[in-house]
């Protein structure tokens, strides 16, 4: 019985934003949002992924249960890893707005 790796393509990198480019605000905010989406679409997949598995040891077809639980963990990972980015975008979107002008 072999074990599959998990796959590190399941969370994508996000590109770091160095302060010295001199690219416009709003070609950063396209790539920001580009690997959100891209996360967000992997996550999904991650979830579909685990759903099935899941779903075909319920009926009963030959599924190793070692499979089954990796992708839930790893699906688990993946969604915390996105809630926690989440949470920093939504952290730092309130320090702007408090910000004074």
């Amino acid at each position: 019985m072999s074990i599959q790796p998990i796959n590190s393509n399941s969370i994508p990198a996000i590109p770091k934003i160095d302060s010295t480019q001199k690219s416009s605000a709003s070609s950063s905010t396209q790539e920001i949002t580009k690997s959100f989406e891209d996360m967000l679409n992997n996550l999904n997949q991650s979830q579909q992924n685990s759903d099935n598995l899941v779903e075909q040891l319920a009926r009963g077809e030959d599924v190793d249960l070692h499979t089954v639980m990796i992708a839930l963990e790893e699906n688990n990972v993946n969604f915390n890893v996105a809630l926690g980015i989440r949470d920093k975008l939504v952290e730092a979107y309130r320090e702007i707005m408090r910000m004074q002008v």
